[in-house]
């Protein structure tokens, strides 16, 4: 599925233009933009550079299909889930490729992803027909208090580039759960992926306007119209926290629901009791899960000082000789950075925690091009003071500090506006458990590198985000509930 041929069938094959109403079109003026290989950093191909007006002409497709959509049985909503999810996996070669040449990561990767993100959509499928209400009298016993949910209705979906399969289906998946229509605005970096989702979910029979898709180069432009619009209900969004803020500030003006999965700065935490080898097999997942690209990475490595040369070394030895290449190379762990901009990030965050005194153990350098790789980085001694202990690295890169006492391990953690996940590695039952419930995040991983789960609700606290995806919680987001005050005495 590598070979040039095989690209150049599976480019060809993908529609390009917007999706609204059904329709793939071309963007209004007949604007397009480039979508770039980050393995070599050249044109993939051309695809629609969507404006205002073609945002607003989504929303009018979406909103004309609410009602009946809205009053589609679940069962039939949850059928169409299903068969995307069979139509999915299916095609997880072609979809794989598809991910690996426009974002970079190793098709291995690429496969999990397909195989994560089509499980949204299974899960989904089965929470459709799960959606209740209640019924109860009233403590007086005149009445009754029946409550109801129904599809909150027009949504905006916006998803980044470094998953960029299996978060639209995070978020598409229970909007069609739940009844509600949407548009989705995919990351100008990796659009093909939702383009071609699209077309996977009109063949399982979605039925026309109830996605539609809009790609385009300037998402502030399209994004605006739509969060002011009186017609939108709902706006979910995942992203770095900077613009998850500022697109809180504008939902404000129409009081939309808000879902938002922000950004992460994982604390990676190593008790003097764990098992090491399992310790480092969690963390090879952690961080280079993804290429370190991930809001879940581990970002800060916390390791007990009786067990950190253990560790170091057992680390280094496995980033070092982790293979780096093109993704869509058999062998190949570890692919490139989506962009310059992000290795330049990378680079810089490493230069200035070596000027602090950080020591490289592995990596450290970015190479030459084509391409905007970097290497597994190792480093230990990396102070507070480093840049890269307060933002998140978003590449393959491991800094590692020491501590002694757990108090003091849990501040340090704790010390950062971030809240999304954690990470920790302790074979004492009483000391893992403290520390999960101390740790200020949504989420914790207890001896294991991932949390990400469909059947589990994933999100957090502070300044990564507001609400929840997937499990029972995710629909929940799709859903409003209505209160009816039924008389019964007459």
């Amino acid at each position: 599925m590598s070979g040039t041929l095989s690209e150049i069938e599976l480019l060809g094959g993908i529609e390009k233009g917007l999706l609204i109403g059904g329709r793939f079109r071309p963007a209004a003026g007949g604007r397009t933009f480039a979508v770039e290989n980050p393995a070599t950093g050249a044109t993939l191909c051309e695809v629609a550079d969507g404006s205002a007006e073609d945002a607003v002409d989504a929303l009018t497709a979406a909103s004309a299909a609410q009602s009946s959509w809205a009053a589609t049985p679940p069962r039939e909503r949850g059928e169409i889930l299903r068969r995307a999810y069979e139509l999915l996996v299916a095609r997880t070669e072609e979809i794989a490729l598809l991910i690996t040449l426009e974002m970079g990561k190793s098709l291995a990767e690429s496969r999990a992803e397909v195989a994560y993100g089509a499980e949204f959509f299974r899960w989904f499928s089965e929470e459709a027909v799960r959606i209740q209400g209640d019924f109860t009298v009233e403590p007086g016993g005149s009445g009754r208090v029946v409550l109801m949910r129904q599809p909150v209705g027009p949504s905006l979906l916006i998803t980044p580039w470094n998953v960029p399969l299996a978060m639209p289906t995070r978020k598409i998946g229970p909007a069609i759960a739940a009844g509600c229509t949407m548009i989705l605005k995919p990351a100008e970096q990796t659009p093909l992926t939702a383009l071609l989702l699209a077309s996977v979910l009109a063949e399982a029979g979605l039925p026309d306007g109830v996605l539609n898709v809009v790609t385009t180069s300037d998402p502030e432009a399209v994004a605006a119209p739509l969060i002011h619009d009186t017609r939108l209900r709902k706006l979910s969004f995942t992203g770095s926290t900077e613009v998850g803020r500022k697109l809180i500030v504008s939902s404000a003006d129409q009081v939309l629901r808000t879902s938002m999965e922000l950004g992460g700065n994982a604390p990676f935490i190593v008790c003097a009791d764990a098992d090491i080898d399992a310790a480092v097999d969690g963390a090879m997942i952690a961080k280079m899960r993804n290429i370190g690209e991930a809001c879940i990475a581990a970002n800060r490595f916390y390791v007990h000082a009786d067990v950190v040369e253990e560790f170091t070394d057992k680390l280094t030895a496995r980033m070092g000789k982790m293979v780096v290449g093109p993704g869509v190379d058999e062998g190949v762990e570890v692919g490139p950075l989506i962009d310059a901009v992000q290795r330049d990030k990378v680079a810089a965050l490493v230069d200035d925690a070596v000027s602090r005194g950080a020591r490289v153990h592995t990596g450290g350098t970015a190479p030459s091009g084509p391409g905007y790789f970097y290497p597994p980085t190792v480093l230990t001694g990396v102070p507070s003071s480093a840049r890269m202990t307060r933002e998140e690295i978003f590449g393959p890169v491991a800094p590692i500090s020491t501590f002694t006492d757990e108090h003091e391990v849990l501040r340090a953690a704790n010390d950062t506006e971030s809240g999304l996940v954690s990470y920790v590695y302790s074979r004492d039952i009483g000391r893992a458990i403290r520390l999960a419930e101390g740790l200020e995040t949504g989420m914790v991983g207890l001896n294991r590198g991932f949390v990400s789960n469909a059947a589990a609700p994933f999100g957090g606290v502070k300044r990564s985000g507001l609400g929840r995806e997937g499990g029972r919680l995710g629909i929940e987001e799709y859903l409003e509930v209505k209160y009816v005050a039924l008389d019964v005495d007459r």
